[in-house]
């Protein structure tokens, strides 16, 4: 697949003595920095970047989606997370929605203002700071680089004016015109523009002093609801004034001695650790890397855990999800013996399509606290609505709703969605007595694609050896269901050799390859959609032998030093 922005990087790890942030712009990195420097700890850089984010990268994040929070207690080794999704309204009953004529075949368009889901990042950013935060610095500290980032302006960057045009065509393709909000004189700002969203400014400022009721009541929750009703959609006071996030206890499995920690559902952490136990079955490093043995015994895998994500996978407050028996090691030997080496397996289908745009970045600090964050609007601005005087769109993560009537992640009002979203950390696999060692914070961008990444990053580490940066860089493979033609593809980067290809369909994959330009590195495959960089990562090192110091290496980094 070609593209008409061309993409190629080599990069070599950040190492840096006092901690580390990682995400995909250096503007929101640095504002993370300075969080560190002032004396914040990894959950205060963490929201002051997603924040920022916001401002630089609108059509993939913002107030108007959500967020998942991961966070290891350095002192303790302790993980615990914040489920930051958002409810539909409580109004939107499947009843409701086929009273207007949707079904299962023919659902509301994916930017139908009744796919706004209640957005959960801004409380979501407040909980991080009261639960993981240092307290020495307040909510109005923390927000106020970004809110000045917003105010003043900035440069956009190259990649993200390409993509910002992009996106705001395809709204105007599909009969939405964006608000100007979010433009410069009707149009995507280009690349070296200042743009500058002082309605956004205005709302962080406004949600730095009072926190979530500036939020969720008032001024700004007026505007969401008053857009949303304009364009069709149920959404009430209520559904937003009513909203809290959920504290979870991450789940986990181990792999050869490490031990990889995921949000619980909602969230489809839940595929990427079905995948790991399946994948613990093979000889892969015998394998090699990207060969032909080992994508395929990947892809098989992948469809295997996707399945089932897609068939247990809901609201826990709606649905009995069983993740004791999903996750049990005898299960997941069982589901290995599905796989043949020599030729694909026949019936396997998921449920869901998907959409793509999210911001992932990860925060260590001087005191091995980590920060594993993931904020999303899900597709390119979301729904592209966005409330008056606000400077922000809503998501419209309610299109990974099912509209068929006895499916786990059936619509109902006052439900969460099955959300793609997933932060994870890494750490070893300690017994009960210890505290579990830290090894690494760890995130991808691109809906569906994300288990596939997060599994392939760690296995490019312990079967095949290489460093973190090796580890991202390496050509990737993304395993995808095309409901409109039935059919699996596999889509195999720039880099994974023409001969494995030839293989994989000599086995019965539909392969895609090579994957080029700008979908490659550091990109999330993403072949049916737009998608962002990058992975993110942080990783803690050795400690010198002649220092207490520690030192952090990361990729797509900004260092304390």
């Amino acid at each position: 697949m070609e593209t008409d922005l061309p993409f190629s990087s080599r990069r070599s790890p950040v190492v840096c003595l006092h901690g580390c942030v990682a995400s995909s712009q250096p503007l929101a990195s640095s504002i993370g920095v300075d969080i560190l420097k002032r004396g914040g700890n990894a959950a205060d850089a963490a929201v002051a970047i997603a924040a920022a984010l916001s401002v630089t990268e609108p059509f993939s994040t913002g107030p108007g989606g959500d967020a998942f929070c991961m966070f290891y207690n350095g002192k303790t080794g302790e993980i615990r997370g914040i489920n930051g999704s958002g409810r539909s309204p409580k109004a939107q009953t499947l009843d409701f929605l086929e009273g207007l004529g949707y079904t299962a075949e023919t659902p509301p368009s994916p930017s139908d203002a009744l796919n706004v889901t209640v957005p959960g990042a801004p409380a979501c950013w407040c909980d991080t700071l009261q639960l993981f935060g240092s307290h020495k610095l307040s909510l109005q500290e923390v927000l106020s680089g970004a809110a000045q980032l917003a105010e003043v302006g900035f440069p956009v960057a190259e990649v993200t004016a390409h993509h910002w045009a992009k996106l705001v065509a395809a709204l105007r393709d599909a009969g939405k015109e964006l608000s100007g909000d979010l433009l410069i004189d009707g149009h995507a700002p280009k690349c070296g523009q200042v743009f500058r969203n002082p309605t956004l400014a205005k709302t962080l400022k406004e949600l730095g002093e009072r926190g979530k009721p500036a939020f969720y009541q008032g001024r700004v929750a007026e505007a969401i609801v008053d857009i949303i009703n304009q364009n069709g959609g149920v959404m009430t006071l209520d559904d937003l004034s009513s909203h809290e996030s959920e504290v979870f206890t991450p789940i986990s499995t181990d792999y050869k001695g490490v031990r990889l920690w995921e949000p619980p559902p909602n969230s489809q952490g839940l595929a990427a650790l079905l995948l790991l136990n399946i994948l613990e079955n093979f000889p892969l490093r015998a394998a090699g890397h990207n060969s032909s043995d080992y994508i395929h015994v990947l892809v098989e895998a992948v469809r295997l855990a996707q399945i089932d994500a897609l068939c247990y996978l809901g609201d826990p407050d709606h649905v009995t999800i069983p993740l004791e028996t999903l996750l049990d090691k005898s299960y997941s030997h069982q589901q290995a013996q599905h796989i043949s080496m020599d030729r694909t397996m026949e019936g396997v289908e998921p449920g869901l399509t998907a959409g793509c745009d999210t911001v992932y970045f990860c925060v260590i600090d001087s005191q091995g606290n980590a920060c594993s964050f993931i904020n999303s609007i899900y597709a390119g601005f979301g729904t592209g609505l966005v409330p008056k005087d606000c400077g922000f769109s809503l998501q419209n993560r309610g299109a990974n709703f099912s509209l068929h009537r006895n499916h786990v992640n059936c619509v109902a009002g006052g439900k969460r969605p099955y959300h793609t979203i997933i932060p994870a950390l890494l750490t070893d696999s300690a017994t009960t007595s210890q505290k579990p060692r830290l090894l690494a914070a760890l995130g991808v961008m691109g809906a569906f694609m994300q288990p596939q990444g997060h599994v392939q990053v760690l296995l490019n580490m312990l079967e095949f050896g290489m460093n973190p940066q090796q580890a991202l860089d390496a050509p990737r493979v993304y395993v995808h269901y095309d409901r409109t033609t039935d059919q699996w593809s596999v889509n195999l980067e720039d880099g994974v050799r023409q001969e494995v290809a030839e293989e994989l369909r000599r086995r019965g994959h539909k392969v895609s390859w090579p994957i080029t330009g700008l979908w490659v590195w550091p990109c999330c495959l993403w072949p049916s959609a737009v998608s962002w960089p990058t992975y993110c990562c942080c990783f803690p090192w050795e400690k010198s032998p002649t220092s207490s110091r520690t030192a952090w290496p990361a990729t797509s980094g900004t260092l304390v030093d």
